[in-house]
């Protein structure tokens, strides 16, 4: 399977083998097809976009008519069998109550409007199996200086006049660190994934397209200069090395103590 660095690295030092997994926020299912190369016995792969689940569906059934991550010798069944594509909102997860043995959000909390912080710890958390374990990769808050600042604030703007909601928001290590600490989970160790993250032409054309379509959404006289900016900072920037991805693991105790989150 192809699988980006940041995914290994993130996983390189989790007990990912024979263990039930839960990609929370699949995307095109970069963080699935790592589970499965370390030898997960199964893995859910849960997002609330059709294209996403179809992306990933189609990944898997192809990695499967190659064999690719299918090692007998680690796990039983080929990797079709081991994954189960969910379209559902993280925030009301479709698995049973302590099901799950290891979870990973990779780039999923930049997405996540500060509100919904909260319910997807606490639905997390609800799944988890005493014992789990808890990956988070995401961003950095940019530096002030950064170019792609203004096109990302670009894009929040299209959002919230679209969506009444920010596209993105870039929460520091330390703020999801105490989201989790806070419900219960036990943290382990931070470590560097890319510094400087790598925001390459094809990343910020993407980024421009998202603020397009929502501005699209918006009065014209609002929309109209909004995705013509977006255009125009996307080329004007080209590219940018700048800011920092981190991966954050926590565990939840074998014995547990419901009192830090019981009231959530």
């Amino acid at each position: 399977m192809d699988v980006p660095e940041t995914v290994t690295t993130a996983l390189a030092d989790r007990p990912v083998t024979r263990r039930v997994c839960l990609e929370a926020g699949a995307g095109v299912g970069n963080t699935t097809a790592g589970l499965l190369a370390a030898g997960a016995s199964h893995v859910y792969a849960v997002t609330n976009d059709r294209d996403h689940a179809t992306i990933v569906r189609e990944r898997i059934q192809d990695d499967a008519e190659r064999g690719d991550g299918d090692d007998t010798d680690r796990v039983d069944g080929d990797v079709a069998d081991r994954t189960a594509v969910l379209e559902a909102d993280v925030r009301s997860l479709p698995l049973a109550t302590d099901s799950i043995e290891l979870i990973t959000a990779h780039g999923l909390f930049n997405v996540l409007p500060p509100a919904s912080l909260e319910p997807v710890a606490a639905e997390l958390t609800r799944v988890a199996a005493p014992g789990c374990h808890l990956v988070v990769d995401d961003y950095e808050p940019l530096p002030d200086d950064a170019a792609v600042r203004e096109l990302f604030a670009l894009e929040n703007a299209a959002t919230e006049l679209a969506a009444g909601r920010p596209a993105l928001t870039f929460y520091p290590a330390a703020v999801l660190r105490r989201l989790f600490v806070g419900y219960g989970w036990q943290f382990d160790r931070t470590r560097t994934l890319l510094d400087p993250v790598p925001w390459t032409a094809s990343h910020l054309e993407a980024h421009a397209d998202l603020a397009r379509t929502a501005a699209s959404e918006a009065p014209s006289e609002l929309g109209e200069p909004l995705s013509a900016a977006a255009d125009d900072l996307a080329t004007a920037i080209g590219e940018e090395a700048v800011g920092e991805m981190y991966s954050l693991a926590l565990q939840l105790p074998i014995q547990l103590d419901p009192s830090p989150y019981s009231s959530h």
